[in-house]
């Protein structure tokens, strides 16, 4: 994975460095959106691997479709390219995964939802199983859900799983297509990426609530954090229920939610999901594709020099982060449009290699 992200970084970059003073870094504005802003120097970050970078990456063709850059809570670095827009929601993809997590912990910390432990069958009224019925269904779990370990045949990653996620989306009845699958592991035995388990997630909270997830969503997460530029959406030509939908948010609002994670659920000093649930989210609960995996969240390994920094990452399919580095103190937020493209993996390398190599480098 290092070589990988080193050598996408190095296909950007190229060798020239003819007219490295054409990028001009500029402060981000303030818009009264919650974010101070200042530069980069500012908080102790050399500049001189962003100048090279975002000069080089002027000249090159690429997917990449915002940077942020938040360091000790504050706007450092802000860039659009590709004709993106500062306040034009982004689809978030499989990131819209990571905040499902979030409204499951504010459903906990609300009482809607006792404990993760809970069978789904406790809060899942409609649909029921009708196909497939296997005891072992009524012992799936939402920390099950959570982890991606339901034992369903559910793997995106498998073309010839029953439940990967396009051979779903052609059916007319999402979640009881869903809760119709065969069990092919025990729950909680193996861990295979499963999106449709998240959107059985969405409901349980939905149902457990009385609320519609965005409905749930904007009263106990986003108004709170003043966020309010957000739409719910979908790829599919399809009618799709409210809980199979995805997020769609601006990148500062992305970043709005990894300074939620660094700060152990609070924003601005309030406290909009506990400290235990961020915990059980963002740290190991298994493993999946050889990464440590929480509740919907990724712990991804960065090593930078000699130093090896554990990244809290929400990923989304296109180059859509949100990443959380809590030894540095920052958070990093991508969006792009290399979806099914390895290219999508740049922002791993643009962390390493210019935002994380700059700070060890003038701590040096």
């Amino acid at each position: 994975m290092k070589k990988l992200f080193t050598t996408i970084l190095l296909l950007m970059l190229g060798i020239s460095v003819f007219g490295q003073n054409s990028y001009v870094y500029q402060q981000p504005k303030e818009l009264n959106d919650g974010w101070p802003t200042s530069n980069l120097k500012s908080q102790g970050i050399d500049s001189t691997l962003f100048h090279l970078f975002f000069n080089q990456l002027k000249g090159k063709k690429h997917k990449l479709h915002s940077t942020l850059l938040i360091k000790d809570g504050v706007l450092v670095l802000e860039e659009y390219f590709n004709d993106q827009k500062a306040n034009e929601p982004h689809d978030l993809r499989s990131t819209s995964k990571s905040i499902r997590s979030l409204l499951v912990g504010i459903a906990i910390d609300k009482g809607f939802i006792n404990d993760v432990n809970d069978p789904i069958s406790k809060y899942l009224k409609q649909p029921v199983p009708k196909k497939n019925l296997d005891p072992s269904k009524e012992q799936i779990t939402i920390q099950h859900l959570l982890t991606m370990s339901s034992g369903l045949d559910c793997n995106d990653w498998d073309r010839k799983s029953k439940g990967q996620e396009d051979k779903v989306y052609r059916k007319k009845a999402w979640l009881q297509y869903t809760l119709d699958l065969p069990m092919v592991n025990e729950p909680g035995e193996v861990a295979n990426y499963c999106s449709l388990g998240t959107v059985l997630l969405a409901e349980i909270v939905s149902q457990a609530s009385g609320m519609s997830i965005d409905q749930f969503a904007a009263k106990y997460l986003f108004e709170p954090m003043g966020i309010s530029n957000v739409q719910w959406g979908h790829t599919s030509n399809k009618e799709v229920i409210p809980s199979a939908k995805r997020l769609y948010m601006i990148p500062r609002d992305m970043a709005k939610i990894g300074q939620l994670i660094l700060n152990k659920g609070k924003w601005k000093g309030k406290q909009i999901i506990s400290e235990s649930c961020v915990a059980a989210s963002t740290t190991y609960q298994t493993k999946l594709a050889g990464l440590d995996y929480g509740y919907l969240w990724w712990n991804i390994p960065i090593k930078v020099k000699e130093e090896v920094l554990i990244t809290k990452t929400a990923t989304g399919n296109g180059g859509q982060y949100i990443m959380v580095v809590p030894e540095k103190n920052i958070v990093a937020v991508f969006t792009g449009g290399a979806y099914n493209s390895e290219e999508d993996k740049l922002p791993f390398a643009i962390l390493k290699d210019v935002i994380l190599a700059s700070m060890v480098d003038n701590a040096d």
